[in-house]
C-alpha cells in the first residue's frame, strides 16, 4: 500500500553554509567595518550579534537572504527579540524541527476534509499518509503545498 511521511526538518548542512556565507558577506560590507558583528550557530539556534539594533536587523536581512538562496525554509526558524548584553545587541533564531501536536492535528483535519481515500496518522513528530492509489497521495501533497501552514513541510519516505 503506497504511503509517505510529512515531516518538518531543516538541512543542517545548508544552514551552516548559510551562516558561513552571511559572515563572509558581513566582513565585505562597508557599514560593518570596525564593528563586532557576527552570526554564530549552535545546535538549536543561530545568534545574530552586532553593536546596534539597526545593525542586528541588517544582519537578519543578510541571514534570511542567504537561507532563501540555500533553499532553507524560513518558517523553520523562530525569531526572538533583540536584546542587549553589555555594549552588544543580539537576536536569537531558534531552529524548529518536527511537527508539533496542534499542527499535526490541523494537517490530519485538512486531509480528512479533502475526502480522498487516504488515511493520515500522527506518529511522533511526523504524519504518515497511506492510501491505495498513488494519485490520491499526490493530491494530498499538492493540497498541503497550497495551504499556508505555520510549519515548513517536507514529504519523505514515499513508497509504492
Amino acid at each position: 500500500m503506497p504511503s509517505f511521511d510529512i515531516v518538518s526538518e531543516i538541512n543542517m548542512h545548508e544552514l551552516t553554509n548559510a551562516v558561513n556565507n552571511a559572515n563572509r558577506a558581513i566582513t565585505q560590507r562597508y557599514d560593518f567595518k570596525g564593528t563586532q558583528t557576527s552570526v554564530k550557530q549552535s545546535k538549536e539556534e543561530v545568534t545574530l550579534i552586532s553593536e546596534s539594533e539597526f545593525q542586528v536587523q541588517q544582519v537578519l536581512d543578510i541571514m534570511l537572504t542567504e537561507l532563501v538562496r540555500r533553499k532553507v525554509d524560513i518558517k523553520s526558524l523562530e525569531q526572538g527579540d533583540i536584546k542587549g548584553n553589555g555594549k552588544l545587541m543580539e537576536q536569537k533564531l531558534t531552529i524548529c524541527q518536527g511537527i508539533d501536536k496542534d499542527s499535526a492535528r490541523k494537517i490530519v483535519k485538512l486531509i480528512k476534509d479533502k475526502k480522498l481515500k487516504v488515511q493520515a496518522a500522527i506518529q511522533g513528530e511526523q504524519v504518515r499518509v497511506t492510501g491505495k492509489k498513488r494519485d490520491d497521495l499526490q493530491a494530498v501533497m499538492a493540497m498541503l503545498k497550497e495551504q499556508d501552514l505555520a510549519v515548513a513541510l517536507q514529504f519523505t519516505n514515499f513508497r509504492d
